[in-house]
């Protein structure tokens, strides 16, 4: 099985790289499921139901959210009719849900979102809620399993890897729109602790730099805006699955907008020394 894993789509930027780019990655690599975290996707903040319908004609097929997943009130009934998904560890009684199962060449597969605690609005535990979960999913023969984790701390997402690299098939970070230089498949997990933005790269994270920029030489914040032009990026992780949802091989693809592209192949090691 071969997936793909887009990190923080970053408003419209983000959204034509995918249009540019997706559907020839998905006929390159023989993609069998594209994931994406769609928080950012809308002006920065959120997603539009107009978006939503976009990013899907482009090919991603599931699509995970974050702390900005309820910023555009139109995405409560898209939770209804689209495959959207929230961080799990919201209260049962927040609109959506975090956990989504899709068939995949006859194999169970469940996308999983998780939000950190650090920085990030008050949630129920996420180490114990995604730790419950995941054992549910495999009292019912679920193997294929893959997690986002919206979290500032690498702390965090380091630690949730070594609670469920054993478990589960990928675990990957994101949030900061930072791209990290970690990705490693640990004992059959393919993990990385940030995929990394997909928009613009000559901003700060993704936004115009003149409101940032303000903000921390003078202490006098603003709004912050998608630059209607900038250079742009996509970012994400392709990886292959074996029929036990075991990581076999896994890299880093960046595509920037002059047509340049870096691949990095993922480590693969065992921290199971004992």
């Amino acid at each position: 099985m071969k997936v793909a894993f887009i990190g923080d789509i970053v408003g419209r930027p983000g959204r034509e790289m995918l249009e540019k780019h997706l559907h020839k990655i998905r006929i390159e690599y023989n993609l069998d499921l594209v994931i994406a975290n769609y928080e950012n996707a809308s002006h920065g903040f959120g997603l539009t139901k107009k978006n939503c319908e976009e990013l899907l004609s482009y090919g991603v097929d599931v699509m995970t959210g974050g702390n900005h997943s309820w910023d555009k009130k139109e995405v409560f009934e898209l939770y209804e009719t689209e495959p959207l998904i929230r961080p799990i560890n919201y209260p049962n009684s927040s609109p959506g849900k975090g956990l989504i199962e899709i068939e995949i060449l006859g194999k169970s597969v469940a996308v999983i979102n998780v939000m950190g605690n650090y920085t990030m609005p008050m949630c129920d535990n996420p180490f114990i809620k995604v730790d419950k979960i995941i054992n549910e999913l495999l009292d019912k023969g679920i193997k294929h399993i893959i997690i986002d984790i919206h979290a500032e701390a690498t702390s965090e997402k380091l630690a949730m890897m070594h609670i469920v690299k054993d478990r589960v098939s990928a675990l990957f970070g994101t949030h900061t729109h930072v791209g990290t230089d970690d990705l490693a498949i640990i004992d059959g997990c393919c993990y990385v602790s940030d995929v990394g933005l997909t928009g613009c790269r000559d901003g700060v994270i993704g936004m115009d730099r003149q409101i940032p920029l303000q903000r921390f030489m003078t202490g006098i914040g603003g709004h912050y805006t998608i630059p209607k032009k900038c250079q742009k990026i996509l970012q994400m992780i392709i990886f292959e699955l074996d029929e036990n949802g075991r990581g076999i091989n896994a890299k880093k693809l960046k595509i920037y907008d002059n047509g340049k592209e870096v691949k990095l192949d993922a480590q693969i090691e065992s921290y199971n020394l004992n």
